[in-house]
């Protein structure tokens, strides 16, 4: 089945899973997270009403009772998971893939997610095992349950002043479109701002370059300080500065030390995923931050940062954990807190673009892709041949390879939710990262 990943249940609708997947995987979930009561939500994707029924069939015939949220950001469904105290939660959303792509995050209590290694591995077997179906004596209830505005008024007791701050956001026509004008008002300049599960305008990934041209393009018209955006669930946020140039999001871990560890007086820990660049580490350090890499993907970083007891993290694709809202993710959360110091900064005079330029010290890759069949023979390819030439300072094998010189690094490990190999390397200049990407082409193409 192709639908159960590393972190999510999650592919083509009526392809990787259809109707009667989702109907099985709810009546599995009662038993897999021994509970009788479960948290629903949804985004707008046209499928999702669908695969809601299914699935609250398939948990109702068990005889759990089923917590109806409607429409929800993904955040949304964490912070009800924690504050109501569920014992399992899901939210029917494909976060940032195309309209014909739909799925499911589950978690445990307290928001912890239930990635494959604890949970999804199950269901997937006992589906493809034939497991008999329970069917209770009671089936169990469907109730409504509105958080909307209890959360609302969690995230806005972090806004600070904004006043004076030229902000443009994209809302991506995703579930970021439930809230966000209810918390920044009219000031900001929209687009995109309707729900609308078909994303007529881009697809909801600001990661690929022409999904933020709309928002380059509406910062540069209105003369905005910084534009926002974020992706189909609202789960991720990005940024671009005043001048429309794109953000590297793992920069933003860096930024966020300006509110988190102010008059800092002790080793704090920081997550960042094994993406990130050095940058990160040498800003956050003088600030008292205590900075640990990690595995990329929810799935393993909001466990982490609770097992370290962590106070913030982040990750190269947007994701932004926090301790405060459960050591899980939140878009919007980021943003407002990112939009604190941005704007605080504006008052001293410093603008965004400044800011970065203060935090970003190495040429940059971002992350390159190549659809290999032999992965972890091309990684240890690559890795054997670059420890051959020169002695690493530092090295990670917990998510891929990621290996430190004196004057460059690279990552390369296998994607956990596309048929991808991905690479990223970071150097003190330009022409030893166009040196490094070379020979990494060079050496992989030998395998394709």
């Amino acid at each position: 089945m192709g639908a159960f990943h590393a972190y999510d249940i999650r592919g083509v609708y009526n392809v990787d899973f259809d109707r009667d997947t989702s109907y099985k995987i709810g009546n599995f979930l009662p038993e897999l997270m021994k509970c009788d009561r479960i948290l629903v939500g949804r985004d707008a994707r046209i499928s999702s009403p669908e695969i809601h029924d299914a699935l609250v069939a398939g948990i109702t015939d068990a005889g759990a009772d089923v917590y109806d949220m409607g429409l929800a950001t993904t955040p949304m469904v964490y912070y009800a998971t924690a504050v109501y105290d569920f014992d399992c939660s899901v939210q029917i959303t494909a976060s940032h893939n195309p309209k014909e792509y739909n799925g499911m995050k589950v978690s445990a209590r307290n928001a912890l997610p239930v990635g494959y290694e604890n949970g999804l591995s199950t269901i997937e077997q006992w589906i493809k095992e034939g497991k008999p179906l329970r069917a209770a004596g009671s089936r169990g209830k469907v109730l409504p349950l509105d958080v909307k505005e209890k959360y609302l008024s969690f995230l806005s007791g972090y806004k600070a002043d904004l006043s004076g701050l030229n902000i443009a956001m994209d809302l991506s026509n995703g579930m970021a479109a439930l809230l966000v004008k209810d918390i920044f008002g009219k000031e900001p300049h929209y687009i995109c701002d309707e729900l609308d599960g078909t994303f007529p305008n881009h697809e909801a990934n600001p990661l690929v370059a022409e999904n933020i041209i709309g928002l380059q393009n509406l910062v540069v018209k209105e003369k905005c300080d910084i534009g926002v955006i974020y992706d189909g669930d609202a789960d991720r946020v990005m940024f671009v500065d005043e001048n429309a140039v794109f953000i590297s999001p793992d920069l933003m871990i860096a930024l966020l030390g300006h509110y988190f560890l102010k008059g800092n007086t002790e080793k704090t820990i920081v997550l960042q995923d094994i993406r990130s660049s050095k940058s990160v580490k040498e800003y956050l350090e003088p600030m008292g931050a205590d900075v640990r890499t990690w595995k990329v993907g929810r799935a393993f970083a909001a466990r982490r940062l609770r097992e370290l007891d962590g106070l913030f993290g982040g990750e190269l694709a947007g994701h932004y954990y926090f301790k405060d809202f459960f050591y899980s993710d939140s878009g919007i959360l980021a943003s407002i807190l990112i939009l604190n110091v941005v704007a605080d900064f504006k008052r001293k005079g410093v603008t965004v673009s400044e800011l970065i330029s203060g935090i970003k010290k190495y040429e940059n890759s971002g992350e390159i892709n190549f659809r290999i069949g032999k992965k972890k023979e091309a990684m240890d390819l690559v890795r054997s041949y670059f420890v051959s030439l020169e002695k690493p300072v530092a090295e990670y094998d917990f998510d891929g390879y990621r290996v430190e010189f004196d004057n460059w690094w690279f990552n390369i490990r296998p994607s956990n939710t596309e048929p991808y190999l991905r690479f990223i390397a970071e150097a003190s200049d330009s022409g030893i990262l166009k040196e490094k990407i070379d020979k990494v082409r060079e050496l992989l193409s030998s395998l394709e």
